[in-house]
């Protein structure tokens, strides 16, 4: 094993290997609301779930390099409020295009093709072409010397018709492609599944097998 002392690097080379090794990570493309008005969307591929009780998730947010904050985190501590999307295969490219620096008058969605609507219990809309949107409120935050840790609590969620079972509460998990990051600038995607259980007859998972997960 090459063995690393994390006290002896600097922290380029810490956010590398970690960010690089800790893959694939789920993708958060978060709508925010500027002073203005300003529908803002940036995706952060430092996110996960925390937990269902209550419904909690977690997204960390790096600061700019003089020291300021992003818009998506400016808006989260004016607000407390933000919606955390998915991006599934056929919106990547627009996931992607978010992630482009622009003026913070200026919104992401017009410039990646994307199209607000209407969230349920928050004032930042969803994204439409989104499979996946949990509309959240601030419920803790963290300050470190170069990031936020916001930890939001989900009031709402909306998924693409079809895409869940409620009266089962299953996923349809056949019908569903979300990417993953993969260090730099690569995505995987999450078509290539398989099941360990032992009673499976085709360690390549069906799309049946899938959907009775």
């Amino acid at each position: 094993m090459t063995e690393i002392d994390f006290s002896t690097l600097g922290t380029y080379q810490r956010y590398k290997l970690m960010a690089s090794l800790i893959v694939p990570r789920p993708i958060a493309l978060i709508t925010t609301l500027g002073a203005d008005g300003t529908i803002n969307a940036a995706p952060f591929s430092m996110f996960n779930m925390v937990g269902e009780d209550p419904p909690i998730v977690m997204v960390s947010i790096n600061r700019l390099h003089d020291g300021g904050l992003k818009d998506t985190a400016a808006n989260i501590l004016r607000s407390g409020e933000f919606v955390v999307h998915l991006t599934d295969e056929a919106m990547c490219a627009q996931m992607h295009a978010c992630g482009d620096a622009l003026p913070s008058n200026v919104s992401e969605l017009a410039h990646a093709g994307l199209h607000a609507v209407p969230s349920q219990s928050v004032a930042p809309p969803r994204i439409a072409e989104a499979p996946v949107a949990f509309e959240c409120v601030l419920h803790e935050q963290l300050e470190t010397a170069s990031r936020y840790v916001f930890i939001g609590r989900v009031k709402w969620l909306a998924v693409r018709d079809g895409l869940v079972d409620t009266e089962l509460w299953r996923v349809r998990l056949q019908d569903y492609h979300p990417v993953g990051r993969f260090g730099a600038s690569f995505y995987v995607k999450t078509g290539e599944r398989f099941s360990l259980e032992k009673n499976s007859s085709d360690n390549h998972s069906s799309s049946t097998a899938i959907d009775e997960l």
